[in-house]
């Protein structure tokens, strides 16, 4: 099945919009009437929407879940072309993320990955391209340089991190953290100027608008070392957790897992091609309308909409101040992120930083294609922004960048997420004072109504594990909430 999101570019077809994908769900519903009486709504099928919808269902809750698009996995899905799959959003994966492992176990999946990176052939190097010059270094110069500098930027304590926020399920665990909340990234920049050679400048630039994908002004320095300290305090641990294990079959075999396990309860409603328009709680219950008029009635609901999108729904009773402020504040990442396969077989042990001149800034081999080509995957930000669909060449011209002369364009594929209407950007990343103003608030619900999603998760914020964390957080606190209270007295 195709998609309506992705776009797809080869010099033979030229750009097209749409892409084929597992995660399409056909028939789009399986509702034979609006009056059906759900226990609870769910908004969103993405990872948060589809843990809350599958753990509600199993615990006998009649569940309805509204998709606004024609796909399952939110931000996180796969697109498979010619046999191999395209993640087009959260790709990455790591046993040290404790949700995502639970789910990996629970679906014999553990033999199904791999990793990015393959060092064992081709030009086997790191290329450094700044104003400074282009450098071909070693991998393990590139993990010096890279180490070296995390540990300068991070060692606000002495201590690398770990005295600020030594546990990293709890970010203000101690109090001093709040300060740090108060820092953009350039303001720790600024303050080891002085310490840092342009290498290590460069690369600590760029790796942090790599995570961030907002520019150094607007990305959170405490949101950074949140990060750090998920990944061990190491760089090698940032490698190991972010960026190296990834599912053979792509995001949407493991997504669709959730969907089916829903599915096969009997107590699963969904409706995709879905947006909604206005959520109301009144009268001990909650009524949810679509764009298209129609509407849904349950005791409860679960939003998993993202933070950049929540201004865009219609809540009675509004929602509180300070839930709307961060709201409108929003998240910084506006990421842009281009696979490109290329002829060049070499490719496959290259990665790359092109900073700052080029729209897109990191890349790194990361598989090979059935046909034998190398498939390159492509990190760009807001700070040099580009809308990849605008300008096919542009786009291009920003791939060939990263090792002119070593990249023959076969296929461009990518999502677009700054202008999708139901993300408007794509994983969470804080500003400066987002965090410790409305963290909390952001995870309260909001009388019949409660919010689940991974840009408020406590632990891996952002990543497919906190979205996973919110999901079985949010099935929790309803199925709690509308067991009898009878049932409770009898357990105890």
């Amino acid at each position: 099945m195709t998609s309506r999101d992705g776009f797809h570019w080869t010099a033979e077809t030229g750009l097209a919009q749409g892409v084929p994908s597992i995660g399409v769900i056909s028939p789009p519903t399986n509702i034979t009437s609006t009056e059906q009486p759900w226990d609870v709504i769910v908004v969103g099928g993405g990872y948060s929407g589809l843990t809350a919808s599958r753990d509600a269902a199993l615990a006998g809750l009649r569940v309805l879940l509204i998709e606004a698009r024609d796909r399952i996995g939110g931000r996180s899905w796969s697109s498979n072309i010619g046999g191999y799959p395209f993640e087009m959003g959260g790709t990455w994966v790591h046993w040290g993320q404790p949700h995502v492992w639970r789910e990996i176990s629970r679906y014999q999946m553990r033999n199904e990955l791999e990793s990015s990176f393959d060092f064992s052939r081709g030009v086997n190097h790191f290329q450094l391209r700044t104003g400074h010059g282009d450098q071909t270094m070693s991998h393990d110069e590139e993990d010096a340089l890279l180490a070296g500098a995390l540990d300068k930027f991070v060692n606000v304590d002495g201590a690398k991190g770990r005295n600020i926020m030594p546990y990293a399920h709890d970010t203000f665990h101690v109090a001093e953290a709040h300060q740090y909340d108060k820092m953009s990234v350039q303001d720790r920049l600024n303050a080891i100027s002085a310490s840092l050679t342009p290498n290590e400048r460069a690369v600590l630039e760029a790796f942090t608008l790599l995570c961030s994908c907002g520019t150094l002004e607007t990305t959170s320095f405490l949101e950074f070392l949140h990060w750090w300290a998920l990944c061990g305090y190491t760089y090698q641990g940032c490698l190991d957790a972010l960026i190296t294990y990834k599912f053979k079959g792509g995001q949407s075999s493991f997504a669709i897992r959730f969907f089916k396990e829903a599915l096969s309860t009997g107590n699963l409603s969904y409706a995709f091609n879905s947006p909604v328009k206005a959520i109301n709680d009144q009268g001990g219950k909650v009524t949810l309308t679509t764009r298209d008029g129609r509407e849904y009635t349950a005791a409860r609901l679960i939003s998993t909409i993202p933070l950049n999108v929540l201004n865009t729904i219609t809540f009675n009773p509004p929602l509180d101040a300070q839930r709307t402020t961060a709201m409108n504040i929003g998240h910084v990442n506006q990421c842009v992120k281009v696979h490109a396969e290329v002829s060049n077989k070499d490719m496959r042990s290259w990665t790359g930083i092109s900073y700052p001149f080029n729209k897109l800034v990191y890349a790194i081999g990361d598989g090979t294609t059935p046909v034998g080509n190398t498939h390159i995957v492509c990190f760009g930000g807001y700070f040099n922004h580009i809308h990849p669909e605008e300008d096919v060449n542009k786009t291009k011209k920003a791939v060939e960048n990263l090792a002119p002369g070593n990249m023959d364009i076969k296929r461009l594929v990518f999502h677009n997420w700054c202008k999708d209407e139901f993300a408007k950007g794509a994983w969470f990343f804080s500003p400066p004072g987002l965090l410790s103003s409305s963290l909390e608030t952001l995870r309260s619900a909001h009388g019949n109504v409660y919010f689940a999603n991974s840009d408020w998760a406590v632990g891996w914020r952002s990543f497919i594990d906190g979205a996973i964390e919110e999901g079985t957080r949010a099935a929790m606190a309803v199925k709690e909430d509308l067991r009898p209270k009878s049932s409770i007295r009898s357990n105890l």
